[in-house]
């Protein structure tokens, strides 16, 4: 049978570009460039988030900053080599780039009812990390593996809140779940040894809903998981 990768990954993001392009990679002669989009939360905070697009959807009058732009696309990782240790990296993967001019009835309504929705079907690759913060709010992190075409895999941080965190804490490596949430962004402290810290950005899925597909560990693809996604 075969398997439509889309129906795993997929997101929509609405939001204003606030940054210029800059070139990511090329393959097979198509450039791709990576620029940045601010997409708004409801709590009046917003989120920068770096979207990745080929040549052949994005052009400068498109990307001219402050355009109000809905991505529909893909959450996607891959790593990166970086003084000898492995880095995973985060990207929103653009398959559409729409002009909020250029938006369908349809999509007006949808961008009216979300910004920010990605939904994500995968596998349990980590044991969930649950915690309380000291005001007893309740977090686990998850480290979900979504395949992808060319027996490839995105590793995606997520994290749970309240019940879906509890609920969370027990599931096993290997359980198929599927997710619905927001793409966020968020500030934080790399310490090295030598006592120098980096101020780095951290991208994450915040989950909204979470449901339980099977509990079967054998259709994990074996591939290679950054360092400090574990």
């Amino acid at each position: 049978m075969d398997t439509n990768y889309s129906d795993n990954n997929h997101l929509i993001l609405v939001g204003k570009v606030t940054s210029e392009k800059r070139f990511s990679h090329e393959i097979y002669g198509e450039k791709f460039y990576i620029f940045d989009m601010e997409v708004a939360r409801l709590s009046d905070t917003t989120d920068i988030i770096p979207i990745t697009a080929s040549e052949r959807i994005i052009n400068d009058e498109i990307l001219t900053i402050g355009n109000k732009l809905m991505i529909k696309g893909q959450f996607r990782s891959y790593n990166s080599y970086d003084k000898e240790r492995n880095r995973l990296i985060l990207t929103v993967f653009a398959k559409d780039v729409i002009l909020e001019e250029n938006l369908s009835e349809e999509q007006k309504e949808q961008a009216e009812r979300t910004s920010n929705e990605v939904t994500l079907v995968g596998y349990i690759c980590k044991k969930p990390i649950y915690r309380q913060t000291p005001f007893g709010r309740e977090i686990a992190d998850i480290l979900l593996a979504v395949n992808r075409a060319y027996n490839k895999s995105d590793y995606i941080p997520s994290i749970a809140w309240g019940r879906n965190a509890r609920f969370s804490q027990n599931l096993l490596v290997g359980t198929e779940v599927k997710i619905v949430g927001r793409v966020q962004s968020r500030n934080y402290e790399k310490k090295y040894e030598d006592g120098t810290v980096e101020n780095r950005v951290a991208y994450e899925v915040s989950i909204a809903s979470l449901e339980v597909l099977n509990e079967d560990n054998k259709f994990i693809k074996k591939d290679e998981i950054s360092e400090e996604a574990v």
